[in-house]
């Protein structure tokens, strides 16, 4: 009888684990599914009561009509060369700084690594306005340096790498070191190969990122040729209203690449975190 009540006991819970979860996923997916067929409804449908989800008929001219909204080629270019800089900056410094701190002795390392560490615990918006103000200073507002440079470097990437480093065997490094290999030799011939998967789930992590910033680069900004996508989306919404279909239509657009990128490289991005280091 015990048995018995243990083994329903433990059907229950399982089964409500996965109640918990299907209504995880809906809580999460629902917005998403809305806003495509939002893409897709005429004017009239998008605020109609009560909703109507599936649209009557299916408005391509959304697209087109969102296309010739915005400079839509210069916004992509932006976004593009901004992700890209943003992405190819932060890893670089980023396998520079784990490097340091796992195999380069100096004085108060490990303080200054926790100093680091604890700055993560800071709100990023507080940080905008001395960031802005040091900028503006520099005579670097509306331009790609305001966009870039200031992200080049991430202290979780760092904290990230830095464990990945140390889960390989020291030996490794003992054995380059006679054999005459110098530190520049051994990081980058030996340790960022067998990092690659944390490499890459970084890089990953922080084209997204940088892809869907809004808040930033419209407050550097102030010219359509140096905006962004995502800074694109206020035009659709003015004092006569908002076009939400084509909103939605546009923010379907913007989003694509990044879905299709994660569909393909989530693999890289589970196994990079969840790889603490090496056994050996």
């Amino acid at each position: 009888m015990t048995n018995l009540k243990k083994s329903i006991g433990k059907k229950f819970l399982k089964a409500a684990a996965y109640v918990i979860l299907i209504l995880g996923v809906l809580w999460v997916i629902l917005p998403f599914i809305w806003m495509i067929l939002t893409a897709f409804k005429p004017a009239k449908e998008v605020l109609s009561m009560p909703p109507k989800w599936i649209p009557s008929s299916w408005q391509w001219q959304n697209f087109s009509d969102a296309l010739k909204s915005v400079p839509f080629r210069t916004y992509l270019f932006n976004s593009l060369f901004v992700a890209v800089c943003v992405t190819l900056g932060e890893i670089f410094t980023t396998i520079l700084a784990a490097y340091a701190f796992v195999y380069i002795p100096f004085k108060f390392k490990n303080v200054l690594f926790i100093i680091m560490v604890a700055t993560m615990m800071v709100p990023s918006d507080i940080l905008m306005i001395p960031n802005y103000v040091t900028l503006s200073n520099l005579g670097w507002i509306n331009s790609y340096k305001a966009l870039v440079l200031p992200w080049c470097a991430s202290i979780f990437s760092i904290f990230l790498l830095r464990q990945q480093f140390s889960g390989v065997p020291s030996s490794y490094y003992k054995s380059a070191k006679m054999d005459g290999c110098s530190d520049l030799r051994y990081l980058f011939t030996i340790l960022v190969p067998m990092s690659m998967p944390t490499i890459v789930s970084i890089g990953i992590l922080k084209f997204i990122s940088c892809w869907n910033s809004y808040m930033w680069p419209l407050i550097v900004t102030n010219s359509k040729d140096m905006r962004t996508l995502p800074v694109a989306l206020a035009v659709f919404s003015t004092e006569a209203g908002t076009r939400y279909h084509i909103l939605m239509a546009f923010s379907l657009m913007m989003v694509a690449p990044i879905i299709i990128l994660y569909i393909f490289m989530q693999k890289y991005i589970i196994k990079g975190i969840s790889k603490s280091g090496l056994k050996g």
